[in-house]
């Protein structure tokens, strides 16, 4: 991919996924600096298709870049206050839908029919894999040891977990980040680093030289994570601006997020683990972003690719290090029907839990995706051998 090309991405990207940030954009220890960003988005289209720009506009382009990156240092520091907070002059959100009507996946049954997909997790109305699969995924994370820069075994290594995605998952796994981290019983091997960016969706990261794996490697070296130190990673599957039917989009999301696990699989070669999970309840949304129901539909694009992988890998005892030794399966599902209460742990999204947009989360709405995340890490029999102090540390000491 050109530099031109990258830019171009990462500006569009940013305009379409970043609705409640103002036209005046602040960077650091800085005078307020209006920016037009239909100007921005027009110079970005001429220099994908090859335009060349005067100094002015490059200047201009440059700018915007600015404002992104700041808005994102801020974001990651404030765990999004900023885009939460509304002004007290702002109109009241819209109100959406505070239901669609669909069942969630994990409550559907072998029977239940929606476009065609059945119901469960790992289908046939099953929320646990098959025996053969759960052997896989054990094998995949008994492997994940404490390891050295270099990706040696060490008792005082670093087991590195990251996130990757957009807006929405980098706004939940930074305030996972901050309660696990506070949380006495997570190893303090266990480090997390939130690489999800916002605008990045699964289209963005798929080109193996596509700039958030700029981003990723650089948040990395700020961390003290090396590469080789990358065992574990959830990846929050969506695309901006989905279109047509789930078999259109659903296929298109597919292509894109298998293209980011071999990626992530080149880029850390001792990844074990890859937690999917889909979006969280989007019925309250007002554009075009990712509403319902293209962010109910994600799971079974997880789905998919858990099946996939089941079928092609997990069946056969795959051993070292390639693509196919790769543990892929599911993390917290986390959507349920707006505030009709999930059967089995009476999970609801109300208004209160989005921001303006109806799309990305507000503070509420992260803390009850980051609690999901971490109950999942304490609790999930896999996770938690290497997440837990109690369970690493003896397994340390038997070593």
């Amino acid at each position: 991919m050109t530099y031109s090309t990258r830019w171009s991405i990462l500006l569009i990207a940013f305009m379409v996924s970043l609705p409640a940030i103002s036209a005046q954009e602040t960077k650091p220890e800085s005078k307020p600096q209006k920016i037009d960003f239909s100007r921005a988005r027009e110079l970005a289209r001429k220099r994908s298709q090859g335009e060349k720009l005067t100094a002015e506009e490059e200047a201009f382009v440059r700018r915007a870049l600015d404002a992104y990156q700041a808005w994102q240092q801020l974001e990651r520091l404030t765990g999004g206050d900023r885009a939460a907070t509304p002004r007290a002059d702002a109109p009241a959100p819209p109100e959406g839908r505070s239901s669609v009507g669909f069942k969630p996946l994990n409550e559907m049954t072998a029977d239940d029919k929606y476009k065609g997909e059945d119901g469960g997790l790992f289908g046939e109305g099953k929320n646990k894999p098959p025996s053969y699969y759960s052997q896989f995924l054990a094998d995949a994370s008994v492997k994940i040891k404490p390891l050295d820069a270099a990706g040696k075994p060490a008792k005082d290594g670093v087991i590195g977990v990251i996130s990757i995605s957009m807006s929405n998952a980098t706004q939940e796994f930074s305030m996972f980040k901050r309660i696990a981290d506070a949380d006495e019983a997570k190893s303090p091997r266990v480090r997390i680093v939130d690489c999800a960016q916002g605008g990045q969706t699964m289209a963005q990261w798929a080109p193996r030289d596509a700039r958030p794996w700029e981003v990723a490697a650089n948040l990395l070296t700020q961390a003290k994570v090396s590469p080789q130190q990358v065992q574990i990673a959830w990846v929050k599957l969506a695309n901006a601006g989905p279109r047509g039917d789930l078999q259109e989009h659903g296929r298109k999301l597919e292509k894109d997020t298998l293209a980011v696990l071999k990626n992530a699989h080149e880029k850390f070669p001792n990844l074990r683990m890859v937690y999917l999970s889909s979006r969280i309840y989007g019925g309250y949304g007002t554009g075009m972003l990712n509403p319902e129901p293209y962010a109910y539909e994600g799971a079974f694009v997880v789905r998919w690719i858990i099946q996939d992988h089941m079928k092609r890998f997990g069946g056969r005892g795959s051993v070292g290090n390639d693509y196919g030794s790769m543990g892929i399966t599911w993390g917290p599902y986390l959507w349920a029907d707006g505030t009709t209460p999930r059967a089995s742990d009476k999970l609801i999204y109300t208004r209160e839990d989005l921001a303006g947009d109806g799309t990305h989360p507000s503070q509420e709405g992260r803390k009850k995706v980051a609690d999901q995340l971490l109950n999942f890490f304490k609790t999930d029999w896999n996770a938690k051998q290497w997440f837990l102090k109690e369970y690493l540390d003896d397994d340390l000491d038997q070593d």
